[in-house]
Formats: structure tokens, sequence, C-alpha cells
């Protein structure tokens, strides 16, 4: 008798388990194929090396961190431009050498301890290349919401039914965002796409024929990666800014566990974990993988420390891959739709990066600072780019390089501490609000 309670105990919580990861899936999903839509990427690629890169960063890490890895938004400007510039085989070669930055950084950490990133990247370094991120893509949003390309030089929509469909997905989002409750309040972009799309249905915005010839079960349109020196300069000082939050959700993660996951498994395995899950992801012709905070928020939620249910998420990403129709149904989400959403999640990565540097207590009166941030903002604001021809420096990869040399070279440093004590500060705040 005893056996067989303990085999339904053992049955009720597997399928608890798979559940769980079911849901970690759902949470990361907006984000995870807003990306790729973003840039031209195949949706159902980045839902299988979604799938892998995760699994491989579990291998490398020995299963103990929940975290699920997925879409990069820091890569969204870098990949359109390479794109453009030197073709999609190009890019993804290019993001093959993205991941080894990772894994050479996890090397550096390895032999100089975790606070060897603190030194480099400080607050004031770290502050306004992640506003850059969010205020360079601002652009794109506006122009998405108003029924233009990304670029804004192609007109898809007309303005006002494209203002009306982008406005209604903007305001469920930030409805869901500030009023929901339990798992929905981690759902605000799924939410705004539903809903977006049942009123771009209703305009007249999406074409469904290529949904209703495809097959149901396909093989996802993988790109072997090209490589191309110039394209590959261009990538590899992005892999910065990435990194820079990977250690801040490695931090937030270890916060909501009670665990110090920057000792175990070590900041130098879950760097080289993300790093092997990017390079692998863009061997596939995918979006580079980064841990996701949505996730985190979650796993905080329903107490699901359990990394095995991350596999299971993992997994069930894998398989959605290969239904066909599915992938093209993501694919006939309107610009519109999109772009509502983006004004919200683009202006809210810029607010991280300045409510960084409020609860660092970056002085900005001081004129070291003052510079480094100034500079920083107005480089990738204005659209600095450094170079000529295709081989050039500019956007988040530019910024990311003057701020972290103007940080190292500029006297009259505050004395840096040798660990990632205000990085813990942070996360540590930012997690008590969102409780």
């Amino acid at each position: 008798m005893n056996d067989l309670n303990l085999m339904a105990n053992s049955g009720a919580r597997s399928w608890r388990t798979i559940l769980a990861g079911a849901q970690m899936l759902f949470v990361a999903f907006g984000a995870l194929v807003l990306m790729p839509l973003l840039t031209g990427l195949d949706p159902s690629v980045a839902l299988f090396t979604a799938g892998i890169g995760t699994l491989l960063f579990h291998l490398v890490t020995g299963l103990k961190v929940p975290i699920f890895l997925a879409s990069s938004f820091v890569f969204i400007a870098p990949i359109s431009y390479a794109t453009q510039t030197w073709g999609v085989p190009a890019t993804m070669g290019a993001l093959m050498a993205a991941g080894l930055v990772y894994m050479l950084l996890a090397l550096v950490v390895k032999l100089r301890g975790p606070g060897i990133i603190h030194r480099i990247m400080p607050p004031v370094v770290t502050g306004p290349v992640i506003m850059i991120i969010g205020l360079g893509l601002a652009p794109i949003a506006v122009n998405m919401a108003m029924g233009k390309s990304g670029d804004g030089s192609i007109e898809l929509f007309p303005y006002l039914d494209a203002l009306l469909v982008s406005m209604v997905a903007l305001v469920t989002t930030l409805l869901v965002s500030v009023f929901a409750n339990g798992i929905f309040r981690l759902l605000p972009i799924l939410s705004g796409v539903f809903v977006g799309y049942l009123v771009a249905l209703f305009t007249g915005m999406v074409d469904l024929s290529q949904v209703q010839a495809a097959p149901l079960v396909a093989i996802p349109a993988f790109v072997t990666p090209e490589f191309n020196w110039q394209a590959i300069l261009f990538m590899i000082p992005v892999a910065i800014a990435p990194a820079i939050e990977h250690v801040g959700d490695i931090i937030a993660i270890g916060n909501v566990t009670g665990r110090d996951y920057i000792r175990k498994p070590g900041l130098q395995r879950t760097l080289f974990g993300d790093g092997l899950a990017t390079s692998a992801a863009a061997l596939f012709g995918g979006p580079p993988n980064t841990t996701y905070s949505e996730v985190t928020g979650a796993v905080m939620l329903t107490k699901a420390f359990n990394p095995v249910v991350m596999l299971w998420a993992a997994g069930f990403a894998i398989l959605l891959a290969f239904v066909s129709k599915f992938g093209l149904l993501l694919q006939t989400i309107p610009a519109p739709v999109m772009g509502g959403i983006l004004i919200l999640l683009f202006g809210s990565i810029a607010s991280v990066g300045l409510n960084t540097l409020i609860k660092a207590k970056v002085d900005l009166a001081k004129q070291r600072n003052l510079v480094i941030v100034a500079t920083t903002l107005v480089f990738g604001i204005g659209g600095m780019a450094i170079g000529s021809g295709d081989l050039n420096l500019q956007g988040v990869s530019l910024c990311g390089i003057v701020a972290i040399v103007l940080n190292l070279v500029l006297p009259g440093a505050d004395p840096v501490a040798n660990d990632l004590h205000e990085e813990d500060e942070v996360v540590e705040d930012m997690i008590e609000h969102s409780r």
C-alpha cells in the first residue's frame, strides 16, 4: 500500500513538473517570438534554438539554476543592420563569434573572480548602455505602431487603422502589467498580441492564406552560418550588453530561490552556458539566447525552484518548432500589433537603465560620471557611427566600448569594490517592488 502511495505521489509530482514547464514557456513565449519577427528571422527556428540553448545551459551548469534562455532583444538593431548589409548566413556566423565572447568572458571571471565584471562595468557604465538599448529601438516601435516598416521607409497599413490596432495592443499590455494579479501579471506581451491580433483581424490586416496551405508538421527553415570578418567585427562588441543583463538575471534568480549561483555553479559556468547557447542558436539560424526575467518572475510566484521544470519548457519549445502552421501563424502578426507592444517594452528597457543609475546612487554632479553618461547617451540616441563602409561601430556596440573606455581612463574614479554587491542591491530592490 505504501509503495502504491509513493508511486501515486511521484506521478502527481511529475505531472506538476510537466505542467510547470509548459507554464514557463507560456510566460516567455511573447518575448521569445517577438524578437525574430522584428528582425526577419523564423520564429519556429527561434523556438527550436531556445529549447536547444536552454538544454545546453543546464548541461554546463549541472542542472542547478532554474533558468530558461530565449531570444535577446539587445541584438535587434545589430541583427537588422547585419542582415541588410551582409545577409542572414553571415549574420549567423557573426552571432556565433559573439557567443564566443561570452565564453572568453567566462574564462576571465574564472581567473579573476566575479568582481572583475563590476570593475570593468560598474553601474555608471551599465546604466546608460541599458538605456541606449531601449531608446535606440524607440523609432522602430513608433514606426510600426503607425503602420510603417521598422525603418519608416514603407507604409504597410493605413495610418488610422494602424493606430487603432497599435493603441489597443498598447493599452492591453499596460493594463495587464499594472492591474493583473498572479501569473497573469507576467503575460503582458502575450495579452497585447492576442487582443491586438483580434482587432487586426476585424480591420482586414491579417492574411491567413499561407497558414491554410501549409502542412501541419515541417522542419523549421534552418540557416547554415557563413563567416564574414566584417560582420564578425561589427557584432562582437554587442556581446557586452547582454553580459551585463546576464549578471543581473543570475543575481535575481539567486535572490528569488535563496541560493548563491554566483558561487555555485559559478558565474563563469552560467556565462559559458549562455555563450554556448548563443553560438548553438546561430548554428541553426536562430537569434542569440539570453536569460529571461519574465521566467524569474514566474519562478518567484510559483515557487517552481526545480531546474527540471526548465528542461520540460525547453522540450515543449523544440516540439512546437516543428508545428509548421503555428510558425506561419506567428508570422501573420501585423506590424501595428507589435509596434504597440514595443512602445511599452522598449521604454521599460530604458527605464531599467535609469533605475540602475538611481539605485546604485551614481552621482551625476561629479563631472567624471556626467561625462560617461552624457557621451554614451548622445552617441547612442544620435546614431553616432565610427568607421566607414561596411565596417563601422554604432549603436549598442559603440556605446558599450565608449562607456567602458571612459570609465577606465578618466581620473577621479571612486574606489571600486571587487565584488557584485552594488548589482545585488539594485536587483534586490527591483525584486522587492515586483512582489
